[in-house]
This record gives C-alpha cells, sequence and structure tokens, in this order.
C-alpha cells in the first residue's frame, strides 16, 4: 500500500514536470540563431517600400522579401515560418541588439558606422542615388540639369540636400512626408524629379498604376552595398553568406531583380561578391 502511495506521488511529479516543460517550449521563442530550423524565424524588412519590402492585403511582396525567404530557406525555414517585423531605418539596429529580430533585409547600406553597431552579410546588392523623372522629360540628362528643378525627397532624407550640395547646387528642394506624395507632384508637374537609391526609385515606378509613367536617369550619384544585418558576433553571418551566393549562383538572384524592378527598366549591377564593399 505505501508503495502505491510513492509510485503516485511520483507519477504526479513527473507529470507536472512534463506539463511545465511543454508551456515553456510553447512560449520560447525559436530565434534561429543557429539557423537550425523548427519553430520560427523573425525578419525585419520595410513595410512601405513597394518593389523592395511592402505589406500588402496579399501578403508581403518585394526584392528584399523575396531575398530573406530564399535565406530563411536556406537556415531551415519554410515561408509560413517566418515572421515578418517592420523595422523602420531608425530602428533597425536597436532591434537586432535587443533581439527583435533574427537579421534585417530593409535596403540596409552597409556604413562603417553602423559595422560598429551590427554585423553585416553580404552585400546582396549595389544601388545607386538618383533621380526618377517623367518618362517624356528629355531636359534632364545629368546632375548638373537639376539646377534651377525642383527636387523632391522625403521629409528627413538627406539624398536632396547630397545633390544641392555636392552636384547641382541650384535645385530647389522639396520636401514632401513620402515617397508616393512625390510621385503625385512628380505626375502633377509640381516637382521634376525624385532622388533617393535607385533600387528604391524602381520599385516605385514598377507598380502598376505608375507604369510608363517615369524613368530613372541612370546617374549613379553615390554606392550603396545593401547588406543584411545580423546582431554583433552572430554566427548567422557566415550562413547567411553562403545562401546568398547560393541565391545568385542558381539564377534566383537574377529572377528577383527582374520581377521586382523589371517593369521600370531598371540597369541593376551585376550580383555583388560577398565581402566585397564598393566605395
Amino acid at each position: 500500500m505505501k508503495l502505491r502511495k510513492v509510485t503516485a506521488a511520483s507519477a504526479v511529479v513527473l507529470a507536472l514536470a512534463v506539463t511545465a516543460t511543454a508551456c515553456g517550449s510553447d512560449n520560447k521563442k525559436d530565434s534561429g540563431s543557429s539557423g537550425s530550423g523548427g519553430g520560427k524565424i523573425t525578419v525585419g524588412i520595410k513595410f512601405d517600400q513597394p518593389g523592395i519590402g511592402q505589406k500588402t492585403p496579399q501578403g508581403y511582396a518585394g526584392f528584399d522579401v523575396d531575398v530573406a525567404t530564399y535565406v530563411a530557406g536556406k537556415l531551415g525555414y519554410k515561408p509560413d515560418q517566418i515572421q515578418w517585423k517592420e523595422t523602420k531605418s531608425a530602428e533597425r539596429e536597436n532591434a537586432l541588439s535587443r533581439g527583435d529580430v533574427d537579421f534585417i533585409a530593409a535596403s540596409y547600406s552597409i556604413t562603417p558606422a553602423r559595422q560598429q553597431k551590427v554585423d553585416f552579410a553580404g552585400p546582396y546588392l549595389l544601388a545607386h542615388q538618383d533621380v526618377l523623372i517623367r518618362a517624356d522629360d528629355i531636359a534632364i540628362k545629368s546632375p548638373s540639369d537639376l539646377n534651377s528643378k525642383k527636387l523632391c525627397s522625403v521629409t528627413g532624407s538627406t539624398s536632396a540636400q547630397n545633390v544641392h550640395d555636392k552636384l547641382a547646387p541650384k535645385a530647389q528642394l522639396q520636401q514632401y512626408p513620402t515617397y508616393s506624395a512625390c510621385l503625385t507632384g512628380l505626375q502633377n508637374k509640381a516637382i521634376d524629379a525624385l532622388t533617393t537609391d535607385d533600387s528604391i526609385l524602381a520599385g516605385y515606378a514598377s507598380q502598376a498604376a505608375f507604369k510608363g509613367k517615369f524613368k530613372l536617369g541612370g546617374f549613379k550619384m553615390t554606392n550603396e552595398n545593401y547588406g543584411i544585418g545580423v546582431k554583433k558576433g552572430s554566427d548567422l553571418k557566415a550562413k547567411i553568406n553562403t545562401a546568398l551566393e547560393a541565391m545568385v549562383s542558381d539564377g534566383s538572384w537574377q529572377k528577383a531583380v527582374d520581377k521586382n524592378f523589371g517593369p521600370a527598366e531598371y540597369k541593376n549591377e551585376p550580383a555583388p561578391k560577398i565581402g566585397n564593399i564598393v566605395s
């Protein structure tokens, strides 16, 4: 009789231990830092950049989304195991350091200042600052032609100021709250040109509503090396680099470029070599 009591008590303790373990497993976030698959992986992207990273009623779309999905697949995660998290430009480093995301693919240019705070895999795209103009505009053929023209960029961006300071000192700077507002102004001839990274411009121009209405200047005013950000010291960097190399070699990288930027006739640079940062 005494033995049965001890056995029953042990069974209760064992059941409680199993329950506690199961609950802990359900609530624990799988960070994906080991790249071993299973669970979930959280990826930071932009939600408001057509062609790059955009949240739509149908899901998430854009070049960065395609790159991140491919990389996650190589790390062992299926598309339905990816948790997409919006990471605005000012919050990217903080999101990585806090562990809010496992990696970030969000038109994230590699710079020395950022490399002090996070590690970068890649680069996976070489973009350039450029301008978007109306398709029928034949007056703007070089950056100097922006003198006396109304040049738009979003509030808080340094793109237009860079052009003004270095290339077209007489350009009339216009600040709009969003790129979409700049596009409307460009379409209505309230402004003459919109400036930011050519990849972002191509993404906007590729939207069905704007197809054939705009063109890229092709000026290549800066080099923007897009990398995938990971937490400082993360072993994901090497694994993501391997995935990016595979994406290029099997043709998936070029397919993603054509799919997201093709309608804007974006003349992309060849896929950059891992670790080659063009200054």
